[in-house]
């Protein structure tokens, strides 16, 4: 079955898996467990909870394996880090206590 699934850690292809992800299913790069909040059609930051399915059960840990029978693999769950934004804030910082490059 084809898919656009990334790892929610890490960002690799996860084409070689098939779906349904199992509950202890770890990504082959970075080992991360993907059956996780953070992986799901249904996390969302902003509500309740971090879910937008009223009838699931909290998860407090959104990056560990859980037993959510909500869980539908999300494919936009890895966004890369804005590592612009990261160097632009430490450059300020060196400018304001006068660290040299």
């Amino acid at each position: 079955m084809a898919h656009d699934l990334q790892c929610w850690k890490c960002g690799a292809s996860l084409r070689e898996f098939t779906l349904p992800l199992r509950r202890l299913e770890e990504c082959r790069v970075c080992r991360a467990e993907l059956h996780v909040c953070r992986m799901c059609v249904e996390y969302d930051t902003h509500v309740a909870k971090h879910c937008r399915e009223p009838t699931a059960e909290e998860v407090r840990d959104k990056t560990s394996a859980n037993f959510c029978d909500h869980f539908k693999p999300r494919p936009g769950a890895w966004v890369a880090p804005n590592t612009a934004e990261v160097d632009q804030a430490r450059a300020a910082l060196d400018e304001l206590f006068g660290k040299k490059s």
